[in-house]
């Protein structure tokens, strides 16, 4: 484990691991999406990411916070990850980056 990386650095290859993480439904990953809302890291390195899906309904429900965490866990300075679903707010189109948004033609 380094002890050499900031915070920073650290959350960069947190964002750059979920977005391997796509739904399956649409072919963008979930950090172009919007469904991460926060990404926090504790002084022990800890991630705490908190996420949505784009509707409570959704049926990758149980999937996606699992493939969240599998995905962080291949960081080897990151030693647990914890991943908090929530509908509050709920995910719309407003919170996808614009790459996203083009990707998906809603330009």
């Amino acid at each position: 484990m380094s002890d050499n990386i900031s915070p920073l650095e650290l959350e960069d290859k947190i964002v750059d691991k979920i977005r391997t993480v796509f739904d399956p439904e649409i072919p963008v990953n979930i950090y172009d999406l919007g469904l991460i809302y926060d990404i926090s890291i504790t002084a022990q390195n800890e991630a705490v990411v908190l996420m949505t899906l784009t509707s409570p309904a959704c049926p990758e429900a149980g999937q996606l916070p699992g493939m969240v965490e599998t995905a962080i866990k291949e960081i080897q300075e990151i030693t647990d990850v914890k991943v908090i679903l929530t509908f509050n707010p709920p995910w719309d189109k407003s919170m996808m980056s614009d790459a996203a948004a083009l990707e998906l033609g809603l330009f």
